[in-house]
Parts: structure tokens; sequence; C-alpha cells
């Protein structure tokens, strides 16, 4: 898929909207069972996690679906006078973001972060592990533990940038929709790694630091892919189950 300096749509959209049109124009027909996700990938000469998010995308409009061991498949075609809703990020090219520009914060922070601001990190981490134990949505501890590294660097800029990157990730309906979907399989802040972060930071060595940051955010990005793929299997074992279900009632008529 080529892009320009003139089109400023996220990949996933055009991604989505590029299938929405094929859907539209008869190509895929309801019924039909889209290119698999990584033939898809090679068609727009994108990466899977942008399929993931265009599929995600697609089915929030209510136009495709995913089940388990088959594949995803129309199920209607777009009203032509209908645009496509602005779905903003996604998960995938947030976290990404994330991993880039958090990753130069946190191995900053390392070169200038205080005794004090490492007990408060100690802290915020024992109450990430609390509402883990307690599965609190909305990641609050984990926001302030991001947060508070930004501050560290004794830099407003950094810190209003990693705020708005979290904060995106509470406006998108794209990102939500793949956030919750990741909660209801499971995935949970990483404690470990966080850890791992934590005391790179006591040792002050921002090498070490700005890997901790980047090989957790992109076990985040895995865990998300991990997560979809899930959810699609869930929705799959609850239609089955239905299924079992039905024939057990009318076997019983």
């Amino acid at each position: 898929m080529t892009t320009s300096t003139a089109e400023t749509r996220k990949l996933y959209q055009q991604v989505a909207t590029a299938i929405a049109d094929s859907i539209r124009d008869g190509v895929y027909t309801p019924g039909q069972r889209l290119p698999s996700e990584r033939d898809l990938a090679e068609d727009y000469r994108v990466s899977r996690p942008t399929v993931r998010e265009a599929m995600i995308a697609l089915e929030i409009r209510g136009l495709v679906e995913a089940r388990h061991g088959s594949g995803v498949y129309v199920t209607q075609a777009p009203p032509a006078e209908t645009p496509a809703p602005e779905l903003d990020i996604g998960a995938f090219e947030l976290t990404e973001a994330r991993r880039l520009f958090e990753g130069e914060s946190c191995a900053l922070a390392a070169t200038t972060i205080t005794e004090a601001e490492l007990a408060e990190l100690e802290t915020i981490l024992a109450e990430m592990v609390d509402e883990n134990n307690r599965d609190v949505s909305g990641d609050l501890a984990d926001r302030r533990f991001h947060v508070a590294i930004a501050q560290a660097t004794r830099n407003a800029a950094i810190v209003t940038t990693v705020e708005n990157l979290w904060d995106l990730r509470y406006k998108s309906p794209l990102c939500k929709a793949m956030l919750a979907r990741a909660r209801q399989v499971g995935v949970r802040p990483l404690i470990d790694d966080h850890r791992e972060i934590l005391d790179s930071l006591k040792a002050h060595d921002p090498r070490a630091a700005r890997d901790a940051m980047r090989e957790h955010l992109g076990r985040v990005i895995d865990n998300l892919l991990t997560a979809t793929e899930m959810d699609a299997m869930q929705r799959a074992r609850n239609e089955a189950a239905a299924r079992r279900n039905e024939l057990a009632r009318r076997s019983a008529i």
C-alpha cells in the first residue's frame, strides 16, 4: 500500500477502507472468507498487526466477523452513502510509538532520577500488584508508573507527550476495544517487566533502562496480538456452546 505526506489517515484505516470498498464493489461478498492475514499484509504491503487492527475496525463497523479456525468472513456490504467512522489510533500503533519514545525517556530518567522518585516508583509498583490482584480496570497505577518516569526527566515536554500517549488509549474507540479484549482474556500490567525497569533506574544505567522499557512495550505488542487471536477463539467457543445447547434443546422435544 502506498502513502504520501498528503494522506494522513492511519495505515490500518487505509487497509480497512480498501477492504470495505472491495466488499461494496462485490469483490468480497457476504458469507465469503477474506484472504488470510498474511496474504492481506503482503497485498497491502503492511505489517500483520496493521491488518489485525483493520480487521477489528471492520468488525466494529459490523462488516466482518472472525471465526476460530476458519478465518474472517464478510457479514454485510457497507452502504454507499455511509462514511467510515473515525476510529483514530489503534493499540499496536500507539504502543509502537510509546516503545520508541518512552525508551528514550527512560534512558534520560536513569541519569536524573532521585531516591525520593525511586521510592515513589516502588510504591506505585506495589499498587500495580494490588490492582492486578483485585482485577481493577483502567490500569491507573500502570499509567502513574510511566508518567512518574517521564517526570523524573525534568522535561515538561516529555511529560506532556507521555501523558498524551497514555490518554490516547482511552480516546480512540479502536484502541479501547482492543485493550478491553486484551483484559477480557487475562492480559494485565506486566509486573516483572516493571520491576526490571525500576531496577535499571536504581542502577542509573541509561542503556539498561532504555532496553528494559523497549522490551516491556515490545511484549505488550506481542500480548495484544495473542489477545486478539484468543478473543476470536473465545467467541468461537461461545458459539459452539450455544449450538450444543440448541441441539440438546431440540433433541429433548
